[in-house]
């Protein structure tokens, strides 16, 4: 048999999902044939208790690593990191979010591993200056990095810091769309097992209650149209530190019994076709999956016009609002709502069209195999 490349996948968290069809770590890992490719999942932090699932994989690791030991120089976390792949002898490095790049960065000048990929899945990462002062030094030709969106990509090519137009590619987050619409409930169950009306106009949102997820500027803008929509309710899935703020800024609002937080919902995706309108009215987002997420229950969506989202939205036929604007918001809530439940129907057969021509996961996985096939092949002879 021939030989196959080793390849290890870098989280930062143990995050592994029951169900995959968003799971972008575990999505490429499917793209990867196995009769040519072994395959490693390692989290710096966590594992999976009794019950929980683990990575699609051949091997999981487990490093375990408390939070002291990844701040400041990680000095100990670094030297297990590297002593392990040294061992192991990877072909290809693939690092999820900033941390495991980080430490890849500076661990390859020893390693000489042929393939590294960093995926960047959001702005900010490199800010300061000091992380890019690092970039610069470090990105070698045995690097090759991906922004999750076009707009991150540029993100990082703008930063004038070693990532480049050569380097440095956009691969745009997928999902898989018949194993998302597979999971997904009937739009009665649905709202039964959430407790909501069954003959509301139903406004939904899904996402982790925090300030730059954008809450309450959706709360304060469906607030104004409560009178004029009677039948309208709005309900939240997702938990956070905002929860008490938010419930009182309804209360405040008059909206108790018509704004609802449904709190954490595991694979929420199922519940999606409760709703009627899918809204995401973030202040900043790399891509944002739960956009895709609303898409793939045929709903119409309404979400910040953001750079990594405003193709999207625009794609879909959405209605794009720039961030914390109230008033667009309900504006934009307010166009939807007004529509009959056939032409709003049309506005979510349309978003769900533009999911399956641009984010299909099969495109994504293929992209990935490009990518990790076309870098090995370029990998400094001396080194494969």
């Amino acid at each position: 048999m021939t030989q196959r490349f080793k390849v290890l996948q870098l989280q930062p968290d143990y995050n592994i999902k029951q169900h995959d069809f968003a799971d972008l770590a575990e999505q490429i890992f499917k793209a990867l044939p196995p009769e040519r490719f072994e395959t490693t999942m390692a989290f710096l932090k966590g594992r999976p208790g009794p019950g929980e699932a683990v990575s699609r994989a051949e091997r999981s690791v487990y490093f375990e690593f408390s939070d002291k030991a990844l701040k400041g120089m990680r000095l100990k976390a670094s030297w297990q990191l590297f002593q392990f792949c040294r061992r192991e002898k990877f072909d290809v490095v693939i690092c999820n979010r900033f941390k495991p790049v980080n430490m890849l960065l500076q661990l390859n000048r020893w390693l000489k591993i042929p393939l590294c990929i960093g995926i960047s899945h959001g702005f900010g990462e490199y800010d300061r200056v000091y992380r890019r002062r690092q970039a610069q030094r470090l990105i070698d030709r045995r690097w090759q990095f991906v922004g999750v969106s076009p707009a991150v990509k540029q993100y990082l090519v703008d930063l004038g810091c070693g990532f480049t137009e050569a380097n440095t590619h956009g691969i745009t987050n997928a999902i898989d769309i018949e194993q998302a619409e597979a999971l997904q409930l009937g739009r009665q169950q649905a709202r039964e097992q959430l407790g909501l009306p069954l003959d509301a106009r139903l406004v939904g949102a899904l996402g982790r209650l925090v300030p730059i997820k954008g809450h309450s500027h959706l709360i304060e803008a469906f607030a104004a149209l409560k009178d004029k929509y009677p039948d309208a309710h709005l309900a939240i899935i997702g938990a956070g530190r905002e929860q008490a703020n938010l419930q009182a800024q309804i209360e405040r609002a008059g909206l108790a019994g018509r704004a609802h937080l449904l709190g954490f919902r595991e694979n929420a995706l199922q519940y999606v076709r409760a709703f009627d309108i899918w809204t995401m009215p973030s202040l900043a987002e790399g891509l944002g999956l739960a956009l895709l997420e609303g898409m793939s229950g045929h709903l119409p969506v309404i979400a910040s016009n953001v750079p990594a989202m405003l193709p999207l939205i625009e794609g879909a036929g959405g209605l794009a609002v720039p961030p914390a604007d109230v008033g667009a918001i309900k504006d934009a809530l307010d166009t939807y709502l007004a529509l009959d439940g056939q032409a709003l129907r049309a506005k979510g057969e349309q978003a769900y069209q533009y999911l399956t021509h641009h984010h299909d996961i099969e495109e994504f996985r293929q992209r990935y195999l490009a990518l990790i096939e076309s870098g090995l092949q370029a990998a400094p002879k001396e080194l494969s």
